[in-house]
């Protein structure tokens, strides 16, 4: 029986990168021989043991063979005489497909320390394309590393594509794929591998339709609107880290790629035409709540940021009611940084001054101080109440905006 390191922590030690987590896999051994070693089995689609001490993962050395569509369609092979290269044979990147001994000295078989050095991300064999969520794994590490995709690696995605694999995608995957590419240093990189494969015209269609959209003449129409998207995200990346707020910058443009007449009229705003495209994005890769209603309240409302100086009282008290910084006040901050982001996510703006964000913040606190109780207290029952409540924040907020010559 022979133990190795591989995978994600041998990558990252030769990166020189914090390693998070450890995974082994087990040469020459079975599962009676593991569990006499005091190993407790977890896996139930292939041989995964948790360490007696450590509790770290242990596999058996296995082999896949595909025999349906979808990433599910496996047939695992795990016995002691399956060796340490075919394990490694079977896994996505050559720089995820190396091994580190006992001895700390790493077995390369497919050239991943060069491909780490050149900034490539390759698939180990063939197989890459019997799993649909590689493409997805390949957009993640570009994401985390800002490498480049082999031009093999990538005519096989396009085949991948062109096949129908994409299609055979379930939403938890997705979806688990594109909230931690998120969070990643190059967000950006996740949608442009996706497109340049033709993935993203199958994965996320609403947000692959903004390239090529022109921008409106107020926001530099020379600017492609997918590429603002991109430079955004971006943007909001050097910013935050908070995934809510970074998927709804990729979303905030969204209903300018909408642009079917019959369905879509030019008369009404792409903010609301967008609400629909993100629902419909939303429900179909079953995003978390919290984060459907951040993008949808950014879609719709980002505009008015921008505009904070010019707005009347009444569109500054529906703004609050919206975000409703009472019962969620992160979402003040998630709002004001997915505007930013917008406005500053042009080549030769991103550290352009951005006060609306201030004013936010001020007449939010200003409209905060307008109590329910108070008015509840001063006689005021049932609907007359909210009205009462709405006049006099208004009011307050009126008052504000003169005292600062806005009015």
């Amino acid at each position: 029986m022979q133990i190795y390191k591989v995978g994600g922590a041998v990558r990252d030690r030769l990166l020189n990168l914090p390693i998070k987590d450890n995974d082994w896999v087990v040469v020459g051994a079975t599962i009676e021989v593991m569990e006499a070693q005091g190993y407790q089995q977890v896996g139930r689609d292939f041989p995964v043991f948790l360490h007696p001490k450590t509790h770290e993962e242990y596999a058996l050395a296995r082999t896949e063979r595909k025999t349906a569509a979808g990433y599910q369609g496996f047939v695992v092979h795990a016995t002691p005489n399956v060796s340490l290269e075919d394990d490694l044979l079977r896994r996505d990147l050559t720089i995820n497909a190396m091994a580190e001994a006992e001895d700390g000295s790493i077995i390369d078989l497919f050239n991943g320390q060069a491909d780490l050095q050149a900034g490539i991300l390759r698939h180990v064999s063939p197989a890459f394309i019997e799993d649909p969520v590689r493409i997805l794994r390949l957009a993640r590490f570009a994401a985390r590393f800002n490498f480049h995709v082999a031009d093999e690696t990538q005519q096989l995605m396009q085949h991948m594509v062109e096949n129908g694999e994409v299609d055979a995608l379930v939403a938890e995957r997705v979806w688990a794929e594109l909230d931690r590419a998120l969070i990643e240093p190059y967000p950006q990189r996740f949608i442009e591998v996706l497109r340049q494969c033709g993935a993203l015209a199958k994965i996320l269609p609403e947000i692959d339709q903004l390239f090529g959209v022109p921008q409106p003449e107020q926001y530099h129409p020379e600017v492609d609107t997918g590429i603002h998207m991109l430079l955004s995200l971006q943007r909001a990346r050097a910013l935050t880290e908070d995934a809510e707020t970074l998927f709804a910058v990729l979303c905030h443009d969204i209903g300018k790629g909408t642009t079917d007449p019959a369905l879509h009229p030019k008369h009404i705003k792409h903010e609301i035409r967008g609400i629909d495209s993100v629902r419909a994005l939303c429900n179909r890769w079953r995003v978390p709540k919290s984060f459907k209603e951040m993008a949808l309240l950014v879609t719709e409302y980002h505009t008015h940021c921008h505009r904070a100086e010019s707005l009347q009282p009444k569109t500054w008290v529906k703004l609050f009611q919206a975000i409703n910084p009472v019962r969620f006040p992160q979402r003040v901050t998630q709002f004001l940084i997915a505007c930013q982001a917008d406005a500053q996510g042009r080549t030769g703006y991103e550290d352009t001054p951005y006060p609306q964000a201030e004013l936010c913040r001020q007449v939010f606190a200003v409209i905060a101080t307008v109590e329910v109780k108070a008015i509840i207290e001063a006689g005021f029952t049932g609907a007359a109440i909210s009205e009462e409540l709405h006049v006099q924040r208004v009011k307050a907020v009126r008052g504000y905006l003169k005292s600062l010559n806005l009015r």
